[in-house]
């Protein structure tokens, strides 16, 4: 039996006003068009659902038990137009970010806590990822947005939006402060130990190719997860490494680390946006992207 949406909706409400004629002015209707659509349900459900008085209807024992299903459908339904509502008045929605560290904390924090002062009811779920791995999320639909840093390898339908640029410096702890002051050439870090990125990243692959584009091979010796353990690798001696100036600021205020200078110069890479135009995009998502884009 085909499920007739239109049948139950009249039933809710006949139950509710116990009346077909009151039924009917509350849905715009008209009473024998109420009385024609219940008895054709109560015929494909094969009993009777109500019992009709001069002073109205009652539900039958097994009208009762209908109507304690249907009227809970509707009480989710209209959650969900409540819901809708608060969505659409931007008090309430839910936004999915995928980010790696460079991207938190070069652009994305503040953005968010802007969104959370002028949206307090939106839920926002941050997970932490390399750039391929925020970008691999983001097409297989588990992430609405993700800020990652160039390169990014993006094709369509995926689109890729610079939002920031920033600069990565060389820097080393005090086991190596006999390099302060120096003007090192690429060529010279193969003298001493490197912390660096795992090859799996794009932070990998952009060091990579820049040592190729001077004839020389990179070979860390010691690999990072994420950009945020680069750092304190660094303050511990355990080799020179690349970070983002911005994230060394605070440790080259306290001479925890210098900065080393390189003939060379390393370009600029950028903090940017990753959104699948393939998919529309929540009503928080577009507030976040709508931050994101302001300078």
């Amino acid at each position: 039996m085909p499920f007739n949406y239109d049948y139950y909706r009249i039933f809710y409400f006949v139950a509710k006003c116990r009346s077909f004629t009151r039924a009917a002015k509350i849905m715009l209707s008209n009473q024998p068009n109420i009385t024609r659509s219940m008895n054709n349900l109560e015929q494909e459900l094969g009993c009777r659902l109500f019992v009709r008085s001069n002073r109205g209807v009652t539900l039958t024992p097994e009208g009762k038990k209908l109507f304690a299903h249907v009227a809970t459908a509707f009480a989710q339904l209209e959650a969900g137009e409540a819901e809708l509502a608060n969505d659409k008045s931007l008090l309430s929605g839910a936004v999915s970010i995928g980010a790696n560290e460079t991207a938190l904390h070069g652009i994305l924090l503040s953005k968010l806590r802007k969104l959370h002062q002028t949206h307090p009811g939106f839920r926002i779920r941050l997970s932490n990822y390399s750039t391929p791995q925020a970008v691999l999320a983001l097409k297989n639909g588990l992430l609405d947005l993700a800020v990652v840093t160039t390169p990014t390898g993006v094709r369509k339908p995926l689109r890729e939006i610079a939002l920031k640029p920033f600069l990565e410096i060389l820097v080393g702890g005090p086991d190596f402060s006999f390099l302060a002051g120096k003007a090192l050439r690429l060529k010279d870090l193969q003298e001493y130990p490197l912390v660096c990125l795992a090859a799996d990243t794009k932070t990998f692959e952009f060091y990579d190719r820049l040592f190729l584009e001077h004839g020389l091979t990179l070979h860390p010796d010691m690999e990072a997860a994420t950009t945020d353990q680069v750092l304190p690798m660094v303050k511990s001696g355990l080799g020179i490494g690349f970070i983002p100036k911005d994230l060394a600021t605070e440790a080259l205020e306290r001479k925890e680390v210098f900065q080393i200078r390189l003939e060379e110069p390393i370009p600029e890479r950028n903090i940017c946006l990753v959104k699948d135009t393939g998919r529309p995009l929540s009503i928080a998502a577009k507030e976040l992207e709508k931050l994101l884009r302001q300078a």
